[in-house]
């Protein structure tokens, strides 16, 4: 349900109270949820969904699903709690102009702008798992439900195994459109893979599965989807984007987000979701949260090795570890430098250590943000929003499950989701994650954290337990997902170089990134290491884009 479809602020809801069944439509169901349960009637809530409703008392109360996937902003103007789906049509309703030069830092930091803040001065909002309510001119928001790890003691494989498996088919068939007209994104990892044989087993057909390609060497993964395809006996599809794609897609995809988005595999999902589109499909299911819910990104194990150190007596870290590798003479010998620069990273506290290798900070805040600019914000907030997460989380968990929790916030919520809800909206397909299931969420909270990184190995139970559905090939590949070529790309294109190179002068204009920067990052930095520094050009560009569409004339004042 889209906000621009909506009058204002008119009470509505997607997704059903569980243990609600009689009640004849949503948004009845949620009015009786709230009247037994209260403000905490959303943890009563499975799947994706949004509420908003008129209480009797003459107040107002928000709430979105565990991921957000359903996203719900909000502003207090004039004694009233005013909400949309979307920042900028609420921005619009209520006559709000103004930016916020902090969610603009956000955005150069994390790519995104993660909640509560959004791109407009005074709207917020709604983070995951949390609701809002406003009564009596005040206005509380808070969680109502948090994870709490419960590893099963003396877990049974073969049944742990027989349940997920029963769990994922159900939620697939649970998301299949009545008309036939569902479609699934396929990469050729292993939750897309998942998704596409789930599918050719609830509905007896072959599924349809789209993927995108690039004649790049090193970003290309559609022999695994063609792997994938095949074992399925997938309806498949195929598309390869081109740099002439990006150059006509990319102002529309960043103009059609409420806030500036940075995503890069944005446009590839677009163009992945249209293509199911143009077919007649009306529904798309995506792998996403596989590798978040069940142990799956490299830096699950990277983070473990760093742990390490911590675990080692205090003394022998003071007395021997310290003096030999951080210091000056010794530290600098080439036999110890790994030790050094591994103690360095060690020695930072989670959740920090988790930007050691921060684009912004690397390439040095002064160096790339004018005076003006960074007068405006405030560069420690990012960090601080990151650590009060990691704060509120699941402390008494294991390190890996304290990772995951805190991605559902970040890699999820705040960035996978809102790509692929973003995209297929304008492409003009629904979409759906499966492997979000809430019933898979739970399941996962029960699982061993050996079970997720066993060892060193990542997403252990979920590739185990489906050895023998999914191909050999599928489970031993490594990550990729929709990478794109943008940096070299953009060196070797003339127009996408192009586009690059105005909106990057375009932001500089703006006061916000100097000048000087971007000319060495056009002229000299690209070039030298086109995959590394295209990141940069590709989140200010994007950048621009949207500030052409939103706020044209917006400035920073030198």
């Amino acid at each position: 349900m889209q906000a621009h479809d909506l009058p204002p602020d008119t009470p509505f809801a997607a997704g059903t109270p569980r243990f609600n069944a009689p009640a004849t439509d949503a948004l009845a169901a949620w009015q009786q949820a709230y009247a037994s349960r209260g403000a905490g009637c959303a943890a009563d809530v499975g799947g994706e969904f949004a509420a908003a409703l008129d209480l009797p008392g003459g107040g107002t109360y928000l709430a979105v699903d565990r991921f957000a996937v359903h996203s719900l902003c909000y502003a207090v103007q004039d004694g009233r709690l005013h909400y949309a789906t979307r920042a900028d049509v609420l921005a619009r309703r209520l006559g709000i102009r103004e930016l916020d030069p902090q969610a603009l830092f956000d955005y150069l930091f994390h790519h995104c702008i993660p909640s509560p803040r959004t791109i407009y001065a005074g709207i917020h909002r709604l983070p995951p798992a949390h609701y809002a309510l406003f009564e009596q001119g005040q206005l509380r928001v808070a969680p109502y439900w948090t994870p709490r790890f419960d590893e099963q003691p003396a877990p049974n494989f073969d049944s742990l195994r027989d349940e997920f498996r029963d769990i994922l088919r159900d939620a697939v068939k649970q998301r299949l459109t009545g008309d036939g007209k569902t479609a699934c994104f396929l990469s050729g990892g292993t939750d897309s893979s998942t998704v596409a044989g789930l599918l050719r087993e609830t509905t007896g057909q072959a599924p349809a599965s789209y993927s995108i390609g690039f004649e790049a060497e090193g970003y290309d993964e559609m022999a695994y989807a063609r792997i994938a395809a095949k074992a399925f006996g997938a309806d498949h599809h195929e598309y390869y984007v081109t740099p002439a794609d990006l150059v006509k897609a990319i102002p529309d995809v960043a103009a059609h987000y409420d806030q500036p988005f940075g995503n890069s595999s944005a446009v590839p999902a677009f163009y992945c979701a249209r293509k199911a589109h143009d077919d007649g499909y009306t529904r798309m299911l995506a792998g996403d949260g596989g590798d978040e819910l069940f142990g799956g990104n490299v830096r699950y194990a990277k983070e473990r090795v760093f742990h390490v150190y911590s675990q080692v007596p205090s003394t022998l870290r003071a007395g021997v570890l310290n003096p030999l590798f951080l210091n000056p003479l010794t530290g600098n010998i080439p036999l110890l430098k790994k030790g050094t620069s591994y103690i360095r990273q060690a020695r930072v506290p989670m959740p920090d250590r988790m930007q050691s290798y921060n684009l912004l900070d690397r390439l040095g805040l002064r160096d790339v943000l004018t005076p003006g600019f960074l007068a405006a914000v405030d560069t420690q907030a990012p960090r601080e929003h990151q650590r009060a997460t990691w704060a509120s989380g699941p402390q008494q968990a294991s390190l890996v499950n304290q990772m995951l929790a805190f991605d559902w916030r970040y890699t999820l919520a705040e960035n996978d989701l809102p790509k692929v809800v973003g995209t297929t909206a304008l492409a003009g397909v629904d979409v759906s994650f499966p492997l979000l299931d809430t019933r898979l969420l739970d399941f996962s909270l029960k699982l061993p954290t050996a079970y997720k990184l066993k060892g060193l190995k990542l997403r252990w139970f979920f590739k185990e337990a489906l050895r023998g559905f999914l191909p050999d090939e599928i489970l031993t590949k490594k990550k990729h997902g929709f990478g794109l070529p943008f940096g070299p790309w953009a060196v070797k294109d003339a127009a996408l170089n192009a586009l690059a190179a105005e909106s990057l002068r375009g932001v500089a204009a703006r006061g916000i990134v100097r000048p000087e920067f971007v000319e060495s990052l056009l002229t000299r930095r690209l070039k030298e290491h086109a995959g590394y520094y295209g990141e940069m050009v590709w989140i200010l560009m994007m950048l621009e884009q949207w500030l052409r569409k939103h706020a044209p004339d917006y400035r920073i004042a030198a």
